[in-house]
């Protein structure tokens, strides 16, 4: 089973640590990242939340999925493996 869990509508403000300590709720988080834009290095509003345990992680996704967080309501699954994509066209100006 996995415990990686993938948050989507998360407040573009929240901190790291903020995010983790709001999954703590359900247990012991081993890692918590909330995924940057490269350009400008702005929240893209969604992470991931490594839990300890399996366990852990389904409690954190029936305690959290849809709860309030920073003023929005944040949606909570498992994560899924990224899956491969075409190599990018680069352009040239």
């Amino acid at each position: 089973m996995n415990n990686k869990l993938f948050v989507g509508s998360l407040p573009f403000r929240l901190t790291e640590q903020e995010f983790a300590d709001h999954f703590a709720q359900a247990g012991q988080v081993l890692s918590a990242k909330i995924i940057l834009d490269k350009a400008t290095g702005r929240s893209k509003g969604f992470g991931f939340v490594e839990m300890g345990t399996p366990e852990e992680a389904e409690k954190a996704i029936s305690m959290l999925n849809g709860s309030d967080l920073g003023g929005r309501a944040v949606s909570v699954d498992f994560a899924k493996p990224m899956e491969p994509r075409a190599p990018r066209q680069g352009g040239s100006y």
